[in-house]
């Protein structure tokens, strides 16, 4: 009895949170940056993870190279 109370309170709750949402649920409005563009979108992928990939490297070298 009680949990079938609390059941249906959490549903009504979540249901009345999404309607409030906003936006609509447009696909990607809620990200920190743009998806419409696919070029530049796969551009700043690869800047932000192959950055990410290379700082390693470059510290290596900058300590192999140091005197």
């Amino acid at each position: 009895m009680l949990a079938n109370r609390l059941a249906l309170a959490t549903r009504s709750f979540m249901t009345s949170a999404v309607r409030r949402g906003g936006d609509g649920g447009v696909p990607g409005s809620n990200l920190p940056f743009q998806i419409q563009n696919r070029f530049r979108l796969t551009a700043v992928f690869v800047v932000f993870f192959g950055s990410g990939l290379a700082v390693p490297f470059i510290l290596v070298r900058h300590q192999l190279l140091k005197k």
